[in-house]
Parts: C-alpha cells; sequence; structure tokens
C-alpha cells in the first residue's frame, strides 16, 4: 500500500461545491507546499524501493532521451531513473527544490527547477518525454495544466501520467493532500484528449495495492498510510502485484498509467 505522494497545488481557497482544496490540509502557514500535498516533511524519505523501482519499470518504456519530471518531490523516483542525454527534475516548492539540488549535484545530466504548473512556467529547450507521478489530480483545471504542459514538449513529445485511480477509492487521505479527484483509465484518457493530445495508452496498475488502499485508507478511515504496513506492503506485495500485471490484464488498481502524444 504506497503512499501517494504528490505535488502541491498553491490555491487554498474553498471550492463552492464542496470539492477539496489544498488549503484544507494546511495547519499554518509554516507548513510548505510540500508537506501539504504529501503528508510529509522534507527529511522523510518515502521507504518503498521496490514501488519506486515498479513505477520506473512501467514509465521507462515511454520515455525518449530528454526527459522533464514535474512534482519530483525529494527526487526518490529520479534517483533510480538513470541513462538519459537530460533529465529536468522540478517541484514548485521551494525547500523540495533545494533538497533537488543537493541530492543531484554530482549528476551532470541532472537540471533541477522551480516550475509551476499554474504558474505557466515552460522550458525554454523543450524535451522529448513528460513524466507526472501524482500530479494532475491536484489541478482543478486539469485539461488546461495538460495543455500547459505539452508546451514544453518538442513535436511529437508524450506525456506519461501516474494518477490515482478510481474515485471508489477516495478518502481522507485523498482530501487531506488536496486531491480533486481519483481517474479511471477512461477519464484520465478523456481529459488527455480535451486538452488536445493523442492518447496512447490507459490502464490501471498496482492490482493489489487498490485493495490495501481500500482497506486502509478508505474503509479504514485513517488519514494516512501507515509506514510500517507501507514498509510490508512494498517487501512482500508489490512483487506479486508486477508479477500478476507481467502476465494479466488487470480490471483495475490504485493508480492509472497514462501516455498522451503531442501532435
Amino acid at each position: 500500500m504506497p503512499t501517494e505522494q504528490s505535488r502541491s497545488h498553491p490555491d487554498d481557497s474553498p471550492h463552492s461545491d464542496g470539492t477539496p482544496r489544498l488549503g484544507d490540509s494546511v495547519p499554518d502557514e509554516t507548513t510548505s507546499a510540500f508537506q501539504a500535498a504529501t503528508g510529509r516533511d522534507l527529511e522523510t524519505d518515502s521507504g518503498k524501493p521496490r514501488y519506486l523501482e515498479y513505477q520506473r519499470e512501467l514509465i521507462r518504456p515511454h520515455c525518449g532521451r530528454t526527459v522533464l519530471e514535474v512534482g519530483a518531490g525529494l527526487g526518490e523516483f529520479a534517483s533510480g531513473f538513470t541513462g538519459f542525454d537530460r533529465y529536468v527534475v522540478t517541484d514548485v516548492d521551494s525547500g523540495a527544490v533545494r533538497k533537488l539540488k543537493e541530492r543531484f549535484h554530482d549528476r551532470s545530466e541532472v537540471e533541477v527547477q522551480q516550475f509551476d504548473i499554474d504558474g505557466g512556467t515552460t522550458l525554454a529547450q523543450p524535451v522529448e518525454t513528460l513524466v507526472a507521478i501524482n500530479v494532475l489530480e491536484h489541478i482543478e483545471d486539469d485539461i488546461g495544466a495538460l495543455r500547459q504542459l505539452a508546451e514544453s514538449l518538442t513535436p511529437r513529445g508524450n506525456i506519461v501520467l501516474f494518477v490515482p485511480g478510481y474515485q471508489q477509492l477516495y478518502g481522507e487521505f485523498d482530501r487531506k493532500v488536496g486531491h480533486f479527484r481519483r481517474y479511471t483509465p477512461t477519464t484520465v484518457a478523456a481529459t488527455a484528449r480535451e486538452a488536445g493530445l493523442v492518447v496512447e495508452t490507459s490502464k490501471p496498475v498496482n492490482f493489489l495495492g487498490a485493495f490495501a488502499w481500500w482497506a486502509a485508507v478508505r474503509k479504514g478511515g485513517t488519514t494516512a498510510p501507515n509506514p510500517r504496513l507501507v514498509s510490508i506492503y512494498d517487501r512482500f506485495v508489490v512483487p506479486v502485484t508486477r508479477a500478476i500485471e507481467k502476465t494479466l490484464p488487470v480490471p483495475f488498481g490504485q493508480s492509472v498509467l497514462c501516455v498522451a502524444r503531442k501532435p
């Protein structure tokens, strides 16, 4: 049952229909965007190495030689994602950006930037692939965000989206960290098409994680996954999930992987 660490959304004003904004989870003005969006502080590692490798295995086949990762947080995913000509790691949180610079100071292919999707940030030198892991669900105008992100891609470049899956799994933790929604393969694909992208694949992933998430976070009502249980899940369940998904298509999952190409 991995945590769904995510980027922050800067807008904390109340939403008229009751949909949660990130501000619902901000206890005081000293809470950073990173803390509010992930429930973690800047000194905390995610503690899920097998799950991170599972994510890399899913995402790598869709990447070109140059990559932009938005909402990179502390860089746990990027730290083991190597072999590229250029890798731009970014976050909206200035504290996270400082940590990223420390973490990747010895990797010559890595650039670190502060990047605000809502603020209209684009790369001066576009990349072939943009990776957004647990980012899109934080943004109310997800269609507009994808249009903006596509501006940082080369022609026929692609966006790889990894998003929380299935509204039935929406619970207190989602509300706490400012998720506007969870997606199905159909809804995230429709969002990408509305943004003018060509969808190449959209599928559920982390099949067994859906059951663990429902039991612990949705049904159990907890506001955050238990770190000890996350570690147990990472060690024993993730390898089984990987084996199942290499053999069989799965009907649902804790997350959805969508790959969409810029025309």
